[in-house]
């Protein structure tokens, strides 16, 4: 088998989950035999590129003639049974679909994010949940909000993108949905059920578990929507060292707050952006880990990792984080505030628990508010032990590189086998 997998990376000044795992996709497929050619761009030949080059970039969402030229290349000499494509921003563009079905290869697209819809790709503006450009033929509300890049002309030509391609998108062969949560997204935009398949992402295997440490570790980019705040307030509501140590690591906007309540309390340790070994260290020396999303996350890696290791997970009640936990608490549809999602947790089944607090058989999810979550810390420091041959359990079964990778050739034999008859 032999599949192209097309993925723009993202700045590795801002270190990206996407760009981690389609580096380990390429990886756990190229160990199972499959031919991997990759089509990858990055956003950081930008600055290096000539005059005549940065004079497109503007119109290289919507086309990208260079790309183009080159995929056909590809296409031409190595004859491909599918195209994998993930992020096509800004220097693919979507039109590499048309560019694969015009050489008669299907597409398989994985949708890390809401970007068929929303400009700047996370649902999420001023702090708060946002799905103003949701139903519109063009994203007004995006340019009006300055919401990519925080540019009224970039925004206006993503919002133009988006209208553009609406119908390439809805001509991929198959869509790959991380959970449940982007499967509803993608049926609400058109896409009809039978071109959407829920298949998660893996992380590599790190071996068998290392004991549980203390305290909890939060790790994601420090931006408002991660919510590196919400958490900062929740434990604020906690004696000094009552909950063990708090580690944050990742860099961003909010750094500044980091090293403020580092410098304020003991208890909380700020350390910085990680290396691959770094990560692996500050996830043994802690007993849960946190994802404290405050907008409808797809899939965070972190979790993914911290099951791998044996650390159960506390997140909030949003996007993908209760599919990943295996939460009680039902899946809530994109754009639910944070009052029906706490109403939502409060009613889930399963073991008793406080108010508010859903528990799964990873960990557990509460609203995205500070009181909620400050009411969390304790159950989940209490109940860490308890939770942790079950977190390692739910990666094995669900989120290894040998499921998820066997899972993915499926997809692609199927989507071979279509193409064969068409």
């Amino acid at each position: 088998m032999r599949i192209v997998v097309a993925h723009n990376r993202y700045r590795e000044a801002q270190p990206s989950g996407e760009n981690t795992i389609v580096d380990s996709e390429i990886a756990q497929l190229a160990a199972a035999g499959v031919e991997v050619l990759p089509f990858i761009r990055s956003s950081d030949e930008i600055p290096s590129m000539s005059k005549v080059a940065k004079a497109l970039l503007p119109i290289s969402p919507i086309w990208a003639p260079r790309a183009q030229h080159d995929l056909s290349r590809l296409l031409t000499e190595h004859r491909p049974d599918a195209l994998h494509l993930h992020n096509p921003y800004p220097l693919l563009s979507p039109w590499v679909v048309r560019t694969a079905h015009r050489h008669g290869v299907p597409v398989v697209q994985t949708v890390h994010n809401y970007r068929q819809v929303c400009s700047s790709g996370i649902y999420f503006r001023d702090g708060v949940i946002c799905q103003d450009c949701k139903g519109r033929a063009l994203g007004v509300p995006a340019i009006k909000h300055r919401c990519y890049r925080d540019s009224a002309a970039q925004s206006a030509l993503m919002a133009t993108t988006l209208a553009v391609h609406r119908g390439t998108w809805r001509s991929v062969d198959r869509y790959i949905a991380l959970t449940t949560a982007i499967a509803d997204h993608l049926s609400d935009y058109g896409i009809p059920d039978e071109r959407i398949v829920v298949k998660p992402n893996a992380v590599p295997d790190p071996g068998r578990p290392a004991p549980l440490g203390d305290g909890f570790l939060f790790m994601a980019r420090l931006s408002p929507e991660k919510g590196v705040d919400l958490l900062l307030d929740a434990w604020r509501r906690h004696p000094v060292g009552a909950l063990g140590t708090l580690r944050v690591a990742g860099d961003g906007e909010l750094r500044p707050l980091v090293e403020a309540a580092a410098a304020e309390r003991p208890d909380v340790v700020y350390l910085g952006q990680l290396d691959r070994a770094g990560v692996r260290a500050a996830v043994e020396a802690s007993a849960v880990v946190i994802a404290a999303a405050m907008w409808h996350d797809v899939l965070p890696t972190v979790i993914i990792e911290a099951m791998a290791s044996g650390r159960p997970v506390l997140g909030t009640a949003l996007g993908g984080i209760p599919y990943l936990v295996g939460a009680d608490a039902p899946h809530e549809p994109a754009g639910t505030g944070p009052a029906e999602v706490a109403s939502a947790v409060a009613g889930g089944g399963g073991s008793p628990m406080p108010a508010g607090i859903g528990q799964g058989e990873a960990g557990w999810v509460v609203a995205p508010e500070p009181a909620g979550l400050a009411a969390a810390l304790p159950v989940a420091r209490a109940g860490a032990a308890g939770l942790a041959p079950a977190a390692r359990a739910r990666y094995e079964r669900t989120f290894h590189p040998d499921v998820v990778t066997k899972q993915l050739i499926n997809i692609y034999a199927g989507m071979a086998r279509t193409a064969h008859r068409r």
